[in-house]
């Protein structure tokens, strides 16, 4: 059983559902991000993605896409990326992180060698949103031989591959509430509840539900039929207030958005508690 298994077995046995924040790695900096992750783990998250900025981020909305560009204009690169994986290891982090990327920056890398990457570094799973399931022989193989879960996204629009794109998951299934990019939305699709059981009739694997969950409210309807939420561009909004703040040397400003941030992220979490 992998780490991000085992969190998912300790979580049932409590009562409690995953909670998954999502945040763009040098977004505003570095060094913000390895602070904001090791207080996202105190704050109560249970697995984190870490988004490796990319130009051409499709499964993204505009949110996302400009911390990704931001995190860009600092000069971010993959090797950021998993030097931050190191020292979160370094620094006493125990949550699974999940590295969110995608195909082009991975092929670029090697995929043998992205994979060996992540082993080293200490990151327990990987995603990446592009990479159909009729094309990822080759990545499966590499994570199984390192060891790392290669976590698959299902849409909607997915129902007829279902039960193969489940079977060859590991770590979690992450079900994609809704079509589209990435980005907050007003209220989660009736069709959910249906869509998440016919998943978890393909697989034995935890479920995840991601794309649009913005509200601690929603987070509590998803964890009626799901295993975890996955909160991204709510959270990456608020990062941005920081991001300003920080480019602007105002430690006021700096102070009260980082404390937002924090108290939304509590409140997202508070509804999985049990």
């Amino acid at each position: 059983m992998s780490r991000i298994e085992s969190v998912f077995e300790r979580l049932k046995a409590k009562g409690e559902t995953a909670f998954i924040p999502f945040i763009t790695v040098g977004d505003p900096n570095l060094e913000w991000t390895e602070r904001i992750v090791s207080d996202l783990e105190k704050a109560g998250a249970d697995i984190i993605e870490l988004g490796i900025p990319y130009s051409d981020p499709l499964a993204d909305g505009p949110v996302i896409q400009e911390a990704a560009l931001r995190s860009l204009n600092q000069g971010t690169k993959i090797t950021d990326a998993f030097e931050l994986v190191r020292n979160l290891r370094q620094s006493g982090v125990q949550v699974p992180l999940i590295l969110f990327t995608y195909v082009n920056p991975v092929i670029q890398w090697g995929v043998d060698n992205f994979f060996a990457s992540a082993k080293e570094v200490g990151a327990d799973g990987v995603i990446i949103p592009d990479l159909p399931y009729e094309e990822s022989e080759e990545a499966r193989l590499a994570a199984a031989k390192y060891e790392v879960d290669l976590i698959p996204l299902i849409a909607p629009t997915s129902r007829q591959r279902i039960e193969r794109i489940a079977k060859d998951a590991t770590g979690f299934v992450y079900c994609v509430s809704s079509l589209g990019v990435t980005g907050m939305r007003n209220q989660l699709s009736a069709e959910l509840p249906e869509f998440v059981g016919s998943v978890r009739a393909a697989t034995s694997l935890p479920i995840a539900v991601g794309f649009g969950v913005s509200t601690p409210e929603q987070a509590e309807q998803i964890r009626g039929f799901a295993d975890g939420v996955i909160v991204g561009s709510a959270i990456v909004r608020r990062v941005q207030p920081l991001a300003d703040s920080v480019a602007a040397g105002d430690q006021t400003q700096i102070n009260q958005a980082y404390e937002d941030l924090l108290q939304f992220v509590s409140a997202l979490k508070e509804p999985l508690r049990g």
